[in-house]
């Protein structure tokens, strides 16, 4: 299992590297999910590249955030780059971005980040039929569901092991970017899991607030599993906690044992939130789950310690090599290098004389080849063949020895051969010119009033456990020639989904043939049970590149990302009918821990709970399918008075997503977008679409 380090300086490279780790990943440029971290000049890059590859440790590139238009010819510059100094691989959690890559770097391997929501065997699949050789799996998934995916997944899996846990579902969490404009989905979160919030109106606690993560404990059963990489968290930490952290685990992981009760003490020590949580991964969720950082004294010891294993260069780590040496009488005495993965180089001195006094033995030269001190190798073997009665200097062998060493080094440090193609973004389609038509989202089936299928929207979502279980709402709905689709769970594990398959059976039977599905999984799935496929804001649509990779995957419609400026969404080459949502509370949060449960000790999930920030606002807290929490903002999206705005962006629909709403709320709502009557929330927001978010 591969042990793949966080890096976001060359001290960190360093601290990574020399304490045993396979991999490291970085990012440079402007287009990676912690941008917040110093990361590197593409120099700075290109030498840690080269330093990692001659230590034996592979390289993975951080892009992983949603791109523009605009963006997207940057990205693929950087990319071309990267291939170039031999990056081993890019992390990406854009469908755009991994278009534009296959592209531009078709050699370069593409890994799908734990951006990308992927939580089941069809997410994975999917991934696997975009080209992609591995997929980091969101780190909510309990050990039995990692182990069915590893089972039957066709490309490798990587898992995180240690540091931080977002309390969201990864790149589903919108709440730092409504909030405070910084946008976690584009590098720039801001961590508002950490502040305080609270119920009744005070904000007394750290709801949201979880513990790091740490499976040790539970690598043997990750390797048995066939998990292929191990993930250590923390670009944004310092080198030390770096060298600390990798240092434990490689060696757990080299000497086949788990980190011993000392370990774990200084793990503690370099970093945590009152311990350390593995919750998600033994299927034990709960208040347990949860902690804040406290203030105490650095350890400065550890940290010199840390310092010592990678500071002043030195070499802890050694690559083994094999050396060779070939002395003759008559011919110029050679010397050739090898490495593990089969690179061999070969180098010739002067011609040996014949010995005067002592004559030169094979023990001798094998001694001398030996003596790699100060270089990043370790001779695991030394073999040598001398002729009788030869003389040649110790400086020569010396020499001899060196040269080979300084070619070997040459020939680890070159980039591998890869095409590079320019990028091209193709064809763009034109806007279409008619205002978009109006479409609702439901959950529930008492929002879906007589009155508002009256209205005539041209299409209704509703959540399939809710089309399920009330099929005269459906009917009513189809029967009145209104367009119907089921809106699928946001999340939906392997184990989940056989509930979920008898309600979509339940819902074909009755005439429902479209399905909007907001992740990967779900989309193939959906798509493989005969609906016609909407993409939905979860697929984090923000690029023309994503919306094609949408169209070649059979989908029939998109919703670009709220996180879009109007400008950015007129722009885009809609190649598919276009939504975006117009009306509702937008989703901040979908959570796998109940924080009501965690609060009140029972499910109030069927209420409206309010959690409440330290200035006073509150987010309703509803129930998310599966037994989860979804956090919506405290104001609302209003747009029916902008609607000059949002009719000529090129739509083909405008969202009214009811969420707290009742029913008689839902028909004044549409009315009002309809120009018929007054309706106004108390507080509204305009959303992200006039500002600048970044």
């Amino acid at each position: 299992m591969e042990l793949l380090a966080p890096a976001g300086s060359m001290e960190a490279v360093k601290a990574a590297v020399q304490n045993g780790a396979d991999a490291v990943y970085f990012g440079y440029g402007d287009f990676n999910a912690r941008r917040g971290a110093r990361n590197f000049t593409r120099e700075e890059a290109a030498a840690a590249v080269s330093y990692c590859h001659l230590r034996g440790c592979k390289v993975n590139l951080t892009l992983n955030t949603l791109l523009t238009d605009r963006e997207l010819p940057g990205a693929a510059e950087l990319a071309a780059h990267a291939s170039d100094i031999g990056v081993d691989a890019v992390i990406v959690q854009d469908l755009g971005a991994a278009r534009m890559l296959r592209q531009s770097v078709p050699d370069l391997p593409i890994h799908g980040s734990t951006q990308m929501s992927v939580h089941s065997l069809d997410g994975v699949k999917l991934c696997a039929g975009l080209g992609m050789s591995r997929v980091v799996l969101g780190r909510e998934l309990s050990r039995e569901q990692i182990a069915y995916i590893c089972q039957n997944a066709p490309i490798e899996i990587e898992v995180f092991g240690h540091g931080a846990l977002c309390m969201c579902w990864s790149g589903q969490c919108f709440f730092s970017s409504v909030i405070g404009g910084r946008s976690g989905n584009r590098g720039m979160c801001a961590q508002p899991c950490r502040l305080n919030y609270g119920w009744g109106g005070k904000a007394n606690e750290y709801p949201l607030s979880l513990k790091d993560l740490s499976l040790a404990g539970h690598l043997k059963a990750l390797q048995n599993m066939g998990v292929a990489c191990l993930k250590l968290e923390g670009r944004m930490k310092r080198p030390e906690y770096v060298a600390i952290v990798t240092g434990i685990y490689a060696r757990a992981l080299r000497e086949d044992r788990e980190p011993t009760p000392e370990e774990m003490e200084l793990l503690k020590q370099a970093f945590s939130r009152q311990g350390f949580t593995d919750g998600y991964y033994m299927g034990q969720k709960g208040q347990s789950m949860f902690g804040t950082r406290q203030e105490e004294k650095e350890p400065r010891e550890l940290y010199a310690q840390a310092r010592s294993t990678y500071e002043n260069n030195v070499e802890n780590r050694k690559e083994p090599v094999r050396m060779y040496a070939l002395i003759q009488s008559g011919q110029p005495a050679q010397a050739a290098a090898e490495d593990r993965e089969g690179r061999v180089v070969r180098v010739e001195g002067p011609v040996p004389e014949t010995a005067r006094s002592l004559p030169l033995t094979r023990e001798k030269v094998e001694s001398q080849l030996r003596r790699t001190g100060g270089t990043p190798f370790l001779c695991e073997r030394a073999t040598a063949r001398v002729g009788d009665n030869l003389s040649l200097p110790l400086s020569a062998l010396n020499d001899l020895r060196r040269r080979c060493v300084e070619e070997l080094v040459t020939e680890r440090q070159k980039p591998p051969r890869r095409r590079r193609e320019k990028y091209q973004p193709g064809v763009r389609y034109e806007n279409q010119g008619e205002a978009p038509v109006f479409t609702l989202s439901l959950r529930a089936a008492s929002q879906l009033s007589a009155e508002l299928i009256r209205l005539k929207p041209a299409l209704i979502y509703l959540p399939a456990d809710q089309g399920a279980a009330h099929p005269e709402a459906v009917k009513r709905c189809l029967g009145e020639g209104v367009a119907m689709a089921v809106s699928l769970p946001r999340i939906c594990t392997d184990k989940e989904l056989p509930r979920l398959e008898q309600d979509l059976a339940v819902l074909r039977e009755l005439g429902v043939e479209q399905a909007l599905a907001g992740n990967w999984g779900m989309v193939r799935r959906a798509g493989q049970l005969g609906f016609a496929v909407r993409g939905d804001y979860g697929l984090g649509v923000y690029n023309s590149q994503t919306m094609k990779e949408l169209k070649r995957l059979g989908l029939v419609g998109a919703t670009v990302s709220f996180e879009m400026k109007f400008p950015q969404i007129r722009d885009i080459s809609k190649t598919l009918p276009t939504e975006f949502i117009a009306y509702g509370r937008l989703p901040l949060m979908i959570t796998e821990n109940c924080i009501i449960h965690n609060h009140f000790g029972r499910h109030t999930c069927g209420n409206v709970n309010l959690l409440t920030d330290r200035k006073g606002e509150r987010f309703p807290v509803v129930k998310a399918w599966g037994c989860r929490n979804e956090i919506l903002n405290s104001k609302k999206l209003f747009l029916a008075d902008k609607q000059r705005d949002w009719q000529k962006l090129g739509l083909w629909g405008a969202r009214l997503m009811f969420t707290t709403e009742n029913a008689l709320e839902c028909v004044q709502v549409l009315e009002r977008y309809l120009n018929r009557g007054r309706y106004q929330p108390n507080d509204f927001t305009r959303g992200l679409y006039y500002r600048d978010v970044e």
